[in-house]
């Protein structure tokens, strides 16, 4: 299996030009698929795909414009989104002939965010399977864009592709000759509220959900601003699962012929949503298998990253986990899942060539970072970030790995991540939620000597046995008084607060323990022992 060819530019600006894109500057018919989408970064030197399509979020000064072409001319980009409307200076116009990066404008109105995720949609970024992709009808599977277009010159009118809570899964072209209330529709991917309710009230989702046939939408005397052409629409069904409708823009009922071609549009883009649901289930284990083969490393770790679109270039290793709080093991994998999903998301809005996957019951994500940047410290603030949008209701950590040069030094860099989620998940982490081994190298090493005298089944020896018997004996807390000694670094006062006796009281003891347990206080090495037998040997009863 091969990465997917992705769209051409030229398709781009069929499907989404205007309502969302225009271009500007260049050539639009540009040869060449698309290779991913990506977000300027004002301080970052950009680690685009092949071929990007770059989104040039908060730039407009024309000097910083004509800086920013010349610098994606160096990485082969396909074209630069501004904001509309688009200062064009004579600078800019030579730039864009003399780098051969398109200029395209966002239209007012749509969101970054929503561009972003229309082009990833569209151009199936990331999508791992056969270089051929499976057809339903002529068309390529899953792909809900060119179903649009084909139904909307079925019945020559625009039209939209939504789900059950009236979401915009795709729409065709010739969305200029319907009204404002569809073009609000699309730039918000959503059918606006008050559109909705009207419908509701109108008892049209009831009537669409209960036939098989098309049902007219005509214009309501007292209608939302902006609903000025009567729809026509039929539901997708699965059986008896509603999937979704399929809206038209008309200006009249259709005719017979179109009415049958809409019905028959129905059980098509039925299939090619199943095929959608299907092939998400699909990828996700694909992912899962091609990123578990990367992290293990050896032969087939070059071929999977380079299934991945992340051959010969370093990466940094993060590693997610859920902390269980009590609940079902059903509930703990759904969120498991979940927040894996989400990983994937965010790490896809860093780069379009992030990998992310759950593998076991830990989610991995493989973010590309350049040669010369301090990928570790970028890691932090991505997984950092991740964290403060999921919030406090799932409690989640993150383990870092080092800066991963080559398929070679993935399975240690995947090591680094997961000793330091140990100690996250572990509570040994001071409170953090996400860290790199550096971080908490000594509780690392801690947890790792408990693990070795488990398996030994060492026990304490020396003066802290003999404590310990003690103890056992006459309920004396010399123990107690030797670990907040040790802890307190031999300050008596912090340590009697500790455990919350008298100064005085905790003098005595620690000349009783000196007594019972031949315990030289004076002695560096003994402390240390002590210590370590206190940490790893005999570890407090939680």
């Amino acid at each position: 299996m091969n990465l997917r060819p992705h769209a051409s530019l030229g398709r781009v600006l069929d499907d989404l030009g205007g309502t969302l894109l225009d271009l500007v500057l260049g050539d639009g018919d540009r040869p060449g698929g698309i290779g991913g989408v990506a977000i300027h970064d004002p301080l970052d030197e950009p680690a685009l795909p092949q071929h990007a399509l770059v989104l040039g979020v908060g730039l407009a000064e024309p000097g910083e414009v004509v800086r920013q072409l010349r610098t994606l001319a160096r990485h082969d980009a396909a074209g630069l989104v501004l904001r509309a409307p688009v200062t064009v200076t004579a600078a800019i116009t030579a730039a864009v002939e003399e780098t051969g990066v398109a200029l395209l404008g966002l239209a007012r109105g749509a969101s970054w965010a929503q561009l972003a995720a229309m082009l990833r949609s569209l151009l199936a970024e990331g999508d791992v399977g056969d270089a051929e992709p499976e057809t339903l009808a002529g068309l390529p599977s899953g792909d809900l864009f060119a179903v649009a277009n084909a139904i909307g010159a079925l019945i020559d009118a625009p039209v939209t592709i939504e789900d059950r809570r009236s979401r915009v899964l795709a729409f065709s072209g010739r969305q200029d000759e319907a009204d404002p209330s569809r073009v609000e529709t699309i730039l918000g991917r959503q059918v606006p509220e008050r559109f909705s309710r009207m419908l509701a009230d109108r008892g049209v989702f009831r009537e669409l959900y209960r036939s098989d046939q098309p049902v007219f939408v005509d214009r309501p005397a007292e209608s939302p601003d902006g609903f000025m052409i009567p729809r026509v629409a039929v539901a997708v069904r699965a059986g008896d699962e509603i999937l979704g409708s399929i809206w038209a823009a008309v200006r009249e009922p259709l005719t017979p012929d179109r009415t049958q071609a809409l019905c028959d549009a129905a059980r098509l883009v039925a299939l090619h949503l199943l095929r959608v649901r299907a092939g998400a289930d699909v990828e996700r284990r694909l992912r899962a298998d091609l990123l578990s083969t990367a992290l293990e490393g050896g032969a087939a770790a070059r071929e999977a990253l380079s299934r991945l679109g992340l051959a010969d270039q370093p990466v940094v290793v993060l590693a997610l986990a859920v902390l269980e709080n009590g609940a079902e093991d059903a509930e703990i994998a759904t969120e498991r899942q979940r927040l894996a999903d989400g990983l994937a998301m965010h790490l896809s809005a860093v780069h379009p060539r992030c990998a992310a996957a759950l593998v076991g019951d830990t989610a991995y994500g493989l973010v590309p970072v350049t040669r010369d940047a301090d990928g570790e410290r970028r890691a932090l603030r991505i997984a950092k970030d991740f964290l403060d949008r999921v919030g406090d209701r799932v409690r989640a950590v993150v383990g870092i790995g080092p800066v991963a040069r080559s398929a070679a030094e993935l399975p240690e860099a995947r090591a680094s991540a997961d000793r330091a989620l140990r100690v996250l998940r572990s509570g040994s982490g001071a409170g953090r939620r996400v860290a790199a081994l550096a971080d908490v190298h000594v509780e690392a090493l801690l947890l790792e000597l408990q693990d070795l005298v488990s398996v030994r089944g060492d026990r304490p020896t020396g003066p802290v046995a003999r404590l310990i018997e003690y103890d056992e004996q006459h309920h004396a807390h010399l123990v107690e008084t030797l670990r907040a000694w040790l802890d307190a670094f031999g300050d008596v006062i912090a340590a009697s607060a500790a455990v919350h006796v008298h100064p005085n009281t905790f003098r005595y003891r620690l000349r009783r323990l000196a007594e019972v347990g031949g315990f030289d206080m004076t002695d560096p090495e003994a402390r240390f022992a002590a210590m370590l037998q206190l940490r790893v040997v005999a570890p407090p009863a939680s």
